[in-house]
């Protein structure tokens, strides 16, 4: 039997797969904020759900937010092998075939979405669908080559989890997971943005048009310092519509306003070698942890106020 074809850059795969590299295309540290946020969003909403139950549907985000990025990998296993920093991941390396990594990511979708709706609900479900959906096909497939947008509109699919996790418990979607959606949406451009700039070079020998390779970098640390406002409209907004209380609304004006100062420090700068954007850097490192706190104050403002 003829052996598939190897595309240019990627190794031979040497079969079978092990499994630390399936577990490699879930991008687990990716997942680590897309559970956390999906949490959140479970244990902020009111009601109660069991905690047999609970745990699935967390599982479930993470199996589906897993299965998304393995689709990812597939399609793009050609582009990660032209970039210095995904090279190494299990596609490009040569570490396994493409057809089992397709076959893991849309098995392990369908696995997470029907186990959400048999444990939870199917508003749940038809929401990570759509989760899975839009960042593979809409974000991955679509945007993310053909527009330097790609971010800013493919911010939506990492936004998903907290209202997936929000459904879970009441079948419904309201005010308070909409808000911490458009949270995460206007956030996600100052954070992949500032990683952007550091990476640059990778992405420009992919071809892949992101805002600094297009438009420039005094462009891309003008919009990150725009998109950072309206993010601190977006993260003061579930406060000033008196969706939660004085310990998120505490949180969240001291922790977007350190963002705010790390953003305009960045705007400033014009600073092209990326061993020195230590400024850039420490935006990008500090975006992660400021979702972390003001998601987890939500849960602990909500908790109190019941």
């Amino acid at each position: 039997m003829a052996s598939s074809p190897i595309l240019p850059g990627i190794s031979a795969p040497a079969l079978p797969a092990h499994w630390r590299d399936f577990v490699a295309l879930t991008k687990p540290r990716v997942m680590t904020l897309v559970v956390f946020t999906g949490l959140c969003g479970l244990l902020a909403a009111p009601g109660h759900i069991h905690p047999v139950l609970a745990f699935t549907a967390i599982l479930c985000i993470a199996m589906g937010a897993g299965a998304a990025a393995a689709l990812n990998q597939w399609w793009e296993a050609d582009i990660d092998a032209k970039m210095k920093r995904t090279a190494a991941r299990p596609l490009p390396a040569g570490r396994m075939d493409r057809q089992s990594a397709l076959h893991f990511g849309v098995g392990l979708s369908f696995f997470s979405v029907i186990l959400m709706g048999m444990a939870t609900n199917w508003l749940a479900a038809g929401v990570l669908t759509v989760s899975i959906l839009f960042y593979v096909l809409v974000y991955t497939i679509w945007l993310k080559p053909r527009t330097a947008q790609n971010i800013v509109i493919g911010g939506a699919a990492g936004a998903f989890p907290p209202v997936i996790g929000w459904a879970a418990v009441t079948g419904d979607v309201t005010a308070l997971p909409i808000a911490l959606f458009m949270l995460i949406f206007f956030w996600t451009p100052p954070h992949f943005w500032a990683l952007a700039l550091f990476v640059k070079t990778d992405y420009a020998a992919a071809g892949i048009p992101m805002l600094p390779v297009v438009s420039g970098e005094v462009a891309t640390r003008r919009q990150i310092w725009f998109y950072t406002a309206i993010m601190a409209i977006a993260a003061l907004a579930p406060v000033l519509l008196q969706l939660t209380g004085v310990i998120y609304g505490t949180a969240a004006l001291l922790g977007t306003g350190i963002f705010a100062l790390l953003a305009f420090q960045v705007y400033r700068r014009r600073e092209n070698d990326p061993a020195r954007m230590a400024p850039e850097k420490r935006l990008f490192k500090y975006s992660i942890l400021y979702l972390f706190l003001l998601f987890g104050a939500v849960v602990v403002d909500r908790w109190l106020l019941a």
